[in-house]
């Protein structure tokens, strides 16, 4: 029996992010810091997100209920919140010739996804093959993105890295606090620039949350290297056997986005030595609950002096 006061969500919303923003391989940006979540050690924010055994997400906790950790030590709670912030999504769509069977379904999931958006929201739209295109800016009109949709051909290779890591060269450019990449895929990486460790290394210093939509049966050694990316942000992987319920998916991503707790805390380690310092939250289910998960992100940098 569940108590008054905690409530399992509905999946009601949608929101699905990907990001990018460039041309042909040559052109493909260089690396760059851009939107750095350092603490600047007054306050470090996490959002989280928390879901039961069936993947339903868990609504109506309490501070108390909320444990975090700045490599090993436990900290004080100072600012606790329930976070429907407005969003500034990236999606980043694979347009690689193996997308040619899950193109029309996968079109349609994005247009389903814009259409629930919120009016605050904003949104840029970034295909990639072998090449990583800026189809559509940071627009708060759903519809300028939804109308490029009929005009994604699949065709071309897969360079996966460079989508991802322009995708977060562009959300430095974003109004909202609230930032998310959501990427949807069939398959690995055969053709970018960048690799996995630079993508790595740049989503440790982004602020934004990374989702991964990707085909099971074609990610084989993907899957590990993406779920590396996406824990690191405090995003989530998911890989269905098909993108034919792609649906599903987006819908939940965007209800996560919607249902998160945001945690801040001042660290017990005050110094200023620009070091990765791993974050660890916990959630201690009331009483009438059972196991619950969390999901955050996995550490940030201090700040450097």
């Amino acid at each position: 029996m569940v108590r008054a006061g905690y409530v399992y969500t509905a999946l009601v919303f949608l929101t699905a992010s990907v990001s990018l923003f460039s041309a042909d391989k040559s052109d493909t940006p260089s690396p760059q810091r851009a939107s750095i979540f350092r603490s600047n050690v007054e306050m470090v924010v996490i959002r989280a997100s928390v879901t039961d055994a069936l993947n339903r997400y868990v609504v109506g906790l309490e501070r108390e209920h909320f444990k975090v950790f700045d490599n090993k030590v436990e900290q004080t709670i100072a600012h606790f919140s329930s976070d429907n912030a407005p969003l500034s999504v990236g999606i980043i769509f694979d347009i690689s010739g193996s997308m040619a069977n899950n193109l029309l379904n996968a079109k349609n999931s994005v247009v389903r996804f814009l259409q629930q958006g919120n009016r605050e929201d904003e949104y840029f739209l970034v295909t990639f093959n072998e090449r990583t295109m800026l189809v559509q800016d940071f627009t708060s009109e759903s519809d300028a993105v939804r109308n490029e949709m009929p005009l994604v051909r699949a065709k071309g290779r897969t360079a996966l890295y460079d989508a991802i890591y322009a995708g977060l060269q562009k959300l430095s450019e974003a109004r909202n606090d609230k930032k998310a990449l959501v990427v949807i895929t069939d398959g690995e990486d055969n053709s970018s620039r960048y690799t996995f460790s630079d993508v790595k290394d740049f989503a440790k210093e982004s602020d934004a949350q990374i989702y991964v939509i990707g085909e099971k049966g074609d990610l084989g050694y993907g899957r590990h290297i993406i779920n590396e990316i996406v824990s690191l942000t405090g995003g989530r992987a998911f890989f269905p056997q098909s993108l034919k319920s792609l649906d599903y998916y987006c819908d939940l991503i965007h209800t996560e986005l919607r249902n998160q707790y945001v945690l801040g805390y001042v660290p017990n380690n005050a110094a200023h030595d620009g070091k990765w310092r791993k974050v660890k939250v916990q959630v201690q289910p009331p009483e009438g609950l059972p196991r619950l998960s969390v999901h955050a992100k996995e550490g940030y940098f201090a700040s450097k002096r």
